[in-house]
């Protein structure tokens, strides 16, 4: 099916936020949030819970740590080869559509002759199905048996190839230690891998969540590629336009707000999906904005979103026994968008700091 009404940026950018969850907090419980999310960005331990916060009307830091521990949400390797929260259901169905994702981080020089060594794999699962180990302690022991090798490379191999999970830790804050310990997804969950790759399937979460969006977005967003024929093989996609003629992507029925319905001031934790899941992110940030929240490591800020659009940056600062939210707009923010940051922020750090919260400052 294909629709010839050509959407404009700000459609596109309402359609985000309400699939993101982000123009009106969700009733969806977390694991129910982080399933129609497609998975929540974890590569650090504490941004998911204000990802989580800034979506949803009701989520307790307490209440989500009970869920990492009980296995129903997990933090392991997926989408483009990085750590996310998913679901235990979605990394059983999803896990091996990915493998090739985590294939191509394996392509460098030193590392794809690994690939090719006898009983590596092998003798990484016999480690971790004898116990729990973080990546650095696999280094050793699978060294003593390929001396010639890169111990980090050995490992990095595990890592990719195997299917595995951080195992949790409820005493823990961010329900994780600093150094967590991965063990064999199988193991952990009490259930075997789905066998089959679900593309298709798991692409469809993606425009859910994303869309409408074109097959170089969900390339970005998965990592896969071929996305197109994945795309198309969605049984109710629809086809539509944007504004300069491209392919865009969509499942029928999913939500295509009006370009003026209000978009409230949220606050998004470092790595946030929202922000990294397009190829082309001008639905959300603005193109003469984009170098301001490049960085040479890699990382990608906190960021506050005002009227849908990134606005700022912000950060926390402990001061004195409290923590206060410091906020750097990106451009010129009118007296009441100024407001409008500070009111939010506060709920943010009742969250974030109940024990001590402090004031925002919008700088």
């Amino acid at each position: 099916m294909t629709d010839d009404a050509p959407l404009t940026q700000r459609r596109l950018n309402r359609a985000l936020l309400a699939r993101q969850l982000l123009l009106e907090r969700s009733p969806l419980d977390p694991v129910a949030a982080v399933a129609h999310l497609g998975g929540v960005q974890a590569q650090e331990p504490e941004p998911p819970f204000l990802g989580l916060w800034s979506r949803l009307r009701d989520v307790a830091r307490p209440a989500v740590i009970d869920l990492l521990a009980a296995r129903r949400i997990v933090r392991g390797t997926t989408l483009r080869g990085t750590i996310h929260w998913t679901t235990a259901d979605d990394y059983v169905a999803f896990r091996r559509t990915l493998q090739p994702v985590l294939d191509r981080a394996l392509q460098q020089p030193a590392r794809r002759p690994l690939l090719a060594v006898p009983g590596l794999v092998d003798r990484a699962r016999a480690l971790l199905a004898d116990e729990p180990r973080t990546i650095a302690d696999l280094r050793e022991p699978l060294a003593a048996a390929w001396p010639d090798r890169s111990p980090a490379d050995l490992a990095m191999v595990a890592r990719m190839t195997l299917p595995l999970l951080m195992v949790p830790d409820p005493a823990q804050r961010t329900g994780f230690p600093a150094r967590a310990r991965f063990a064999l997804a199988e193991e952990l969950l009490g259930r075997p891998i789905a066998a089959q790759p679900a593309g298709s399937a798991l692409l469809r979460r993606y425009l859910l969540a994303f869309g409408p969006a074109t097959a170089a977005d969900a390339t970005t967003w998965s990592g896969l590629t071929g996305t197109r024929a994945l795309l198309q093989g969605i049984e109710d996609v629809v086809v539509l336009r944007d504004e300069e003629g491209r392919e865009l992507f969509d499942v029928a029925g999913a939500p295509l707000p009006a370009e003026d319905v209000p978009a409230p001031v949220r606050f998004l934790p470092a790595f946030d999906n929202a922000i990294l899941s397009h190829a082309d992110r001008r639905r959300i940030i603005r193109a003469e904005d984009r170098d301001a929240l490049a960085s040479r490591n890699g990382m990608v800020p906190p960021t506050v979103l005002h009227d849908g659009e990134v606005a700022a940056t912000w950060g926390t600062v402990r001061e004195g026994g409290r923590t206060r939210i410091g906020v750097v707009p990106l451009r010129r923010l009118s007296q009441r968008a100024r407001a409008a940051i500070r009111a939010e922020g506060r709920r943010a750090l009742r969250f974030l700091a109940p024990e001590a919260p402090g004031d925002v400052v919008v700088d």
